[in-house]
């Protein structure tokens, strides 16, 4: 007896690829934990079809293999070279396939689905053209970091003579750090850090990405005072959208750093401040490191302070550096 003939087995229809509303940026640079909890907070957190695009730095802690052991369907850039953030993020998101580009630094934790609310309040807000959102510390208390006040003359005088410091929560004396506002609120920003910041892919092809110029620091204001210039952003932050970011909780000034971000200030103030303006504001700005530095000697001397002797150290080196930065990246 011969088997009946079995028909073809009909095709059942594939379903086409989701495509990312969003593709996230992740530049890792010997962050190997903490780029890895990053990861997974983005997994556990975001509901909104996406895809994780990490560019590492050429790391030495073996960050590259353990993102790709832990997360095989994360894109890798495992790079050979550092090429700093502004360079490593535009390499990234040629990459991208999302309708939003959303940077994300190594060092953040995403809590209670704070990029779904951040995409959502993009939504809301599409005037803004860029957003971001609220960084706390790992103990839950303020970083205020997530955005700052374009640099203006009355700021620099206020940073070199110590107003900014002595008065830090009155806008008046602080206006770069909006000075007495907890972020605790929605509210137009000039800038929106780095650390959390999205903006549509179409914008940012329209503005060509960051300035590769700036290594590390500047990049995101300078692009956010070009995109207030070149289309009319008027970037905003919301309290909903909550990430733990953990720079800049040690208070401790490094003076390799602070050489790079002097190096990108002298820039925003050439790119960016009105011509008459600019000989004063670099002249007064490039005055302090060395006040800074007196001013600590002084409360060293006086016992008014911990650690300032350190602080008058680190800030006499940076001064001792001035070649290094008081001409930005000419």
């Amino acid at each position: 007896m011969h088997a009946m003939p079995q028909p073809d087995p009909i095709p059942m229809p594939v379903s086409p690829p989701v495509r990312p509303v969003v593709s996230i940026l992740v530049i890792s640079y010997n962050t190997r934990e903490m780029t890895l909890d990053c990861l997974r907070s983005v997994r556990e957190q975001t509901s909104v079809p996406h895809e994780l695009i990490v560019l590492d730095n050429a790391s030495s802690d073996g960050s590259a293999a353990a993102i790709a052991a832990e997360f095989p369907d994360v894109m890798l850039l495992a790079e050979q070279v550092n090429h700093g953030f502004a360079k490593a993020n535009n390499i990234a998101a040629t990459h991208a396939k999302g309708e939003y580009l959303l940077l994300l630094n190594p060092d953040t934790v995403v809590l209670d689905g704070a990029l779904d609310k951040l995409l959502a309040f993009a939504r809301k807000t599409p005037e803004a053209r860029i957003w971001g959102g609220r960084t706390v510390f790992a103990d839950g208390s303020l970083n205020a970091a997530s955005c700052w006040r374009r640099m203006t003359l009355w700021s620099v005088i206020c940073g070199t003579t110590g107003l900014s410091a002595v008065f830090r929560n009155t806008p008046f004396f602080n206006p770069e750090g909006y000075g007495g506002w907890d972020r605790s609120t929605e509210r137009q920003v000039d800038i929106v850090t780095g650390c959390l910041f999205l903006i549509s892919r179409a914008d940012w092809d329209a503005l060509g990405g960051f300035d590769p110029v700036f290594f590390m620091y500047g990049e995101e204001a300078d692009l956010c005072l070009r995109a207030e210039a070149q289309i009319g952003a008027k970037p905003r932050v919301t309290p909903e959208a909550v990430i733990i970011h953990y720079n800049g909780a040690s208070q401790q000034v490094r003076s390799d750093k602070m050489v790079r971000l002097l190096r990108a200030k002298h820039d925003l103030i050439q790119r960016h401040f009105p011509a008459w303006q600019r000989p004063i504001a670099s002249a007064l700005f490039a005055l302090q490191p060395a006040v800074r530095s007196r001013a600590f000697a002084l409360m060293s001397r006086l016992g008014l302070r911990k650690g300032a002797g350190e602080q008058a150290r680190v800030w006499g080196e940076i001064w001792d550096r001035r070649a290094e930065w008081r001409m930005g990246h000419v």
